[in-house]
């Protein structure tokens, strides 16, 4: 029989863990604790040291210009960000889609696999200026664009992935009377998926660098026309901003990729 005292110190106890904060939401307060921290660090230096706002203006000052025109940001974000979604997700299914074929057509990849690896050799300015050339500067452009540097890491690591599955667990299922269609979707596929979200979560920034480059050929919204715009007026102040502006948008994608590698990919992070 349990005293009082022990009963007690039991209840507390479990009522601390009710109150204790969930991982997701502890891990947003360091991220955010984290960035307050950067900004006070950079705004201090800029006023510490005396830096001239033309190598690197105070953080309050590029808030407040974003903030004075707030429409070119949100506008140019959601289209930079359309294009980076298009490329990344059509990239990334082509990748998967010709892993897989490589994988199970030797031949094929033996006589198609050099052919990706010198179309990666052209540099993307080259390429982007065909695109825009042929497609004109749209939205289906930029996108091509951001494909063009997405296929190529999810092949290799698609194909890489698949060729680490274990022969016997392969036999395994063969004895069982497992089709090749369940093969690929219920043992080659997943265990090929830690290194298929490797090559997703470079994509997700090769996307994106895409899509701005893309921009650069002439384009109206984006914040690759934003940052093209303030280069060539030399206002050092609009540059900053649009790289904030690109680093958010990268940073939430990476992020999106990697949470859905966590869901995905359970057994890999419990390792």
């Amino acid at each position: 029989m349990s005293s009082p005292a022990a009963t007690s110190l039991s209840d507390g106890r479990a009522a601390v863990r009710s109150i204790t904060m969930p991982d997701s939401l502890r891990k947003l307060i360091r991220l955010l604790l984290g960035l307050a921290i950067a900004a006070v660090i950079w705004e201090g230096a800029v006023l510490l040291f005396g830096i001239r706002p033309y190598y690197l203006p105070r953080l309050s000052a590029i808030l407040m210009a974003m903030a004075a025109t707030p429409r070119a940001y949100v506008d140019g974000f959601l289209r930079t960000l359309a294009e980076t979604l298009i490329g990344f997700a059509s990239g990334g299914a082509f990748g998967v889609l010709m892993g897989v074929v490589f994988f199970r057509v030797r031949a094929l990849r033996e006589m198609v696999f050099p052919i990706f690896v010198v179309s990666q050799t052209i540099p993307v300015i080259a390429f982007g200026a065909l695109v825009v050339l042929w497609f004109g500067n749209t939205l289906l452009a930029k996108a091509i664009i951001a494909f063009y540097l997405t296929f190529f890491p999810v092949t290799v690591n698609t194909l890489l992935g698949l060729e680490t599955v274990d022969l016997r667990q392969v036999d395994l299922m063969r004895s069982f009377g497992a089709s090749n269609g369940q093969l690929l979707l219920r043992l080659q596929l997943p265990t090929a998926l830690p290194q298929i979200f490797v090559a997703l979560r470079l994509a997700a920034s090769l996307s994106l660098v895409g899509a701005i480059v893309g921009e650069w050929f002439g384009d109206t919204t984006g914040l690759g026309v934003l940052l093209l715009q303030a280069m060539f007026t030399e206002n050092v102040v609009a540059i900053w901003g649009a790289l904030l502006a690109s680093a958010l948008l990268g940073t939430g994608f990476y992020a999106v990729v990697a949470a859905v590698e966590r869901r995905l990919v359970f057994w890999n992070a419990e390792q």
